[in-house]
């Protein structure tokens, strides 16, 4: 058969709007799409564009408050600043390049410099409200996926100066959304940190820091694991607060501008290298950069004039001077501040210095004595053949690009032949990938990482995400346990978490792990079928098929068909992220589930499987009326 030629002319030339171009190729503007429930989803940067304004007002001392609601999916911002100038409200929230932030002098630190934020915003809104309060008068427009719907005329207000944005996403680009509180509220405190006395109102509830990044430590830390008390070191546009754990790896939380840049750059590199650099010069011993670095936990912000970001949802710095006209470089700018504000903490604190002295050495001792177990562990590894028995592999990894399609390589962690069959035939062979457990995991809560060598699952396992050495060679964005939704599979689920907690935590602190949820019950008749993830589901199915519905429990994910599984791993796939508050450390969290029996969790135990006792009852009289 002919092969169809294609005519390029004129005609094939075509000129796309400001709009149209945002809507047609959103993650040019936004990074990826998703739909919620990872942290760096398209609604949480748009939500963060509008955030990003307010806090560039507050930096330029206008306005000590911001406003946050969210309610059924619809999104209220509102800043106390000095309000965008009235005749300028639709040209600030529609025209591409328009903005006042090109005045390096009014905002030679912020985050944004280039006028598109808040329009993408607008262009990926099903409605858009911008309403500017200035000087006892208010202006209103208000806007569809970025086209004018109604112009306001002027009106007098009583309301104090500043800025609201109202906005609801477009739900034919962000499919299935939704917004997790807790990734909203890990954002608002990122705020309040970086920018100290600001007071963030988020549903009623209220954000607050005054001592800026050594709070951000406090709440990220279990105070009865710290190896010695936080540092915290301030110099002008630089702060750090750094301390170490008796956690595994390294954990940081960097920032430009007020910027989370939650994938580093530049000045997160020059400040590992400044911190190992200062340690070996002030104890004047040549220690190996992992020990130094081993169960660290930091928090590093910089400010630099007009940052170059590597891309436009700016998580990661790529600016090498700290000003385009200034020849000092981030990393100089960096050493030159921890070289002496570092090495006059530690004169200043011998406690602490002896403190992180032993820390160090621990380090050096421990990773000599691993070196061997690791070793044999690796021969162990190839001799299993991993990628024949263990892992169905996917044909693209996490770690060989940063593309949207790429970003979201996934890993399914599953037990038993059965379910990791149905999977593995139904999966998306270029993304997506099956690892298969033997029988139930050891519970690792309270052992060493020795275990992880030593142990044949666990020391697959690792070598199959390919992070023995460090997460930055994770080969998956998503690690997804997929388990039965029985007794079994809940406690193995648990000892799966349990594993990464302990062993891997800062793979679940950067929004890496999820649980797979699949259909509880299937209700079909001969015309339609409903699959059904809670009660509620199936209660509404039953109603809508009738008295003829046949309803199919599903026990394990081995009764699911390979063609049905294809429907819940796809586009659709619903996951459930793991994400960790911080009203409780890892460790006491890890020991009041996985420690030993304590009349608490007895009692909790016993509280949820009465509910679950008649949960199970309520359903079985339903399905008797059916």
């Amino acid at each position: 058969m002919a092969e169809e030629k294609v005519i390029y002319d004129e005609n094939s030339i075509r000129s796309l709007d400001w709009r149209e171009h945002i809507r047609l190729r959103p993650g040019m503007y936004i990074g990826k799409l998703g739909d919620g429930s990872s942290v760096d989803d398209g609604i949480y940067i748009l939500l963060k564009e509008i955030i990003d304004n307010c806090i560039d007002e507050y930096v330029m001392g206008n306005g000590k408050q911001i406003d946050i609601k969210i309610t059924d999916n619809k999104v209220v911002v509102r800043d106390y600043g000095r309000g965008i100038p009235l005749g300028k409200v639709i040209e600030c929230v529609s025209q591409i390049n328009t903005g006042g932030k090109y005045d390096s002098a009014a905002f030679k630190k912020s985050v944004g410099l280039n006028g598109v934020g808040t329009k993408a915003v607008n262009a990926l809104s099903i409605y858009f409200k911008a309403q500017s309060f200035r000087d006892g008068k208010t202006k209103i427009a208000e806007f569809e996926k970025g086209q004018l719907l109604k112009e306001h005329p002027l009106q007098d207000t009583l309301e104090p100066n500043g800025t609201a944005i109202t906005f609801i996403a477009d739900d034919t680009i962000f499919k299935h959304f939704r917004f997790i509180n807790e990734y909203i509220e890990n954002m608002i405190w990122n705020y309040v940190y970086l920018n100290a006395g600001l007071v963030v109102w988020f549903n009623d509830q209220k954000f607050l820091s005054k001592d800026g990044l050594l709070d951000l430590l406090k709440r990220k830390t279990n105070e009865e694991a710290l190896r010695y008390p936080i540092i915290h070191i301030k110099g002008e546009d630089i702060e750090v607060a750094l301390t170490h754990e008796n956690q595994y790896g390294e954990e940081y939380y960097s920032f430009v501008n007020g910027q989370h840049t939650t994938q580093g750059g530049t000045h997160l590199n020059a400040f590992r290298e400044a911190f190992a650099k200062t340690v070996r010069e002030f104890y004047k011993k040549d220690f190996d950069l992992a020990d130094i670095r081993a169960s660290i936990i930091a928090a590093v912000s910089i400010r630099v004039q007009e940052p170059v970001f590597e891309s436009q949802t700016k998580t990661k710095l790529g600016s090498t001077n700290m000003a385009p006209t200034e020849s000092i470089s981030v990393k100089q700018f960096v050493i030159d501040f921890m070289k002496k504000a570092l090495d006059d903490y530690l004169h200043k604190h011998p406690d602490t210095a002896e403190a992180l002295l032993r820390r160090i050495n621990q380090s050096e001792r421990e990773r000599k004595e691993m070196a061997g177990i690791k070793k044999l562990a690796n021969e162990r590894a190839k001799k299993a053949n991993l990628h024949n028995k263990k892992l169905r592999d996917c044909r693209i990894h996490f770690n060989e690009s940063k593309d949207e399609k790429k970003y979201n390589t996934t890993l399914f962690i599953t037990e038993g032949d059965s379910a990791s069959g149905s999977i593995t035939k139904s999966r998306q062979v270029e993304t997506q990938a099956v690892f298969s457990l033997r029988g139930k995991p050891l519970n690792c809560y309270g052992l060493t990482k020795k275990v992880v060598y030593e142990n044949e699952e666990f020391n697959l396992l690792q070598h199959a995400l390919n992070i023995e050495e460090s997460i930055e060679d994770l080969r998956y964005n998503r690690i997804v346990i997929a388990t039965d939704a029985d007794v079994d599979g809940m406690h193995i689920r648990l000892l799966i978490l349990t594993f990464f907690l302990q062993f891997f935590p800062d793979l679940v602190k950067n929004n890496h792990l999820y649980i797979l949820e699949t259909p509880l019950f299937r209700v079909r008749n001969k015309q339609k079928t409903f699959y059904c993830y809670n009660d509620e589901e199936r209660q509404k199915a039953i109603h809508e098929i009738g008295a003829k519905a046949e309803i199919t429990r599903f026990k394990g994910l081995g009764e699911i068909s390979p063609e049905e599984f294809g429907l819940f791993i796809g586009e659709d796939m619903r996951l459930q992220p793991v994400v960790l508050l911080n009203d409780m450390p890892i460790q006491k969290m890890l020991e009041y589930y996985m420690g030993k029996n304590t009349m608490d969790r007895q009692n909790f135990i016993i509280d949820n499987l009465r509910i679950e006792k008649d949960m199970v009852y309520e359903m079985e009289v339903d399905e008797e009326l059916v």
